[in-house]
């Protein structure tokens, strides 16, 4: 039996605290969702004045980050490239701002930033996932 990390709720309180903290130092209103591995939601969060479509598309882009393993930019670069098919993939969050939770090489979740510009999102989510350290 294979044994791996997991991401408890103290995690994602902690992600979801300095990702909030970054987005308020510049006066940014977002959602914040941060997802299991198998892109269920372990926590969301919406700042004052954050659009509510924000909610819907940071669990997207979390989800996605989760199941795909990888950053949700790198399906938006896919499409982008002329894989236009992949729009059909069974995902919904195929825009920037998801962005896995790596911890000793395993993916444990991912963290979704909706509000801003994408770049943007993608950068608080950084910021929370940073405080956990090490990865």
């Amino acid at each position: 039996m294979k044994t791996k990390p997991c991401l408890t709720l103290d995690d994602a309180r902690k992600i979801a605290s300095a990702a909030a903290a970054h987005a308020e130092s510049r006066k940014w209103a977002v959602s914040i969702c941060i997802t299991d591995d198998g892109g269920h939601i372990v926590l969301m969060q919406r700042a004052d004045g954050a659009a509510p479509f924000t909610a819907q598309m940071a669990l997207a882009k979390s989800s996605t980050a989760s199941l795909g393993r990888r950053e949700s930019k790198a399906f938006e670069d896919m499409i982008n490239q002329g894989r236009t098919a992949f729009v059909t993939a069974p995902l919904t969050g195929l825009l920037e701002g998801g962005v896995p939770i790596l911890i000793d090489g395993h993916v444990v979740g991912a963290v979704g930033v909706s509000g801003v510009k994408s770049a943007e999102d993608a950068e608080i989510a950084r910021a929370g996932i940073a405080a956990l350290g090490g990865g």
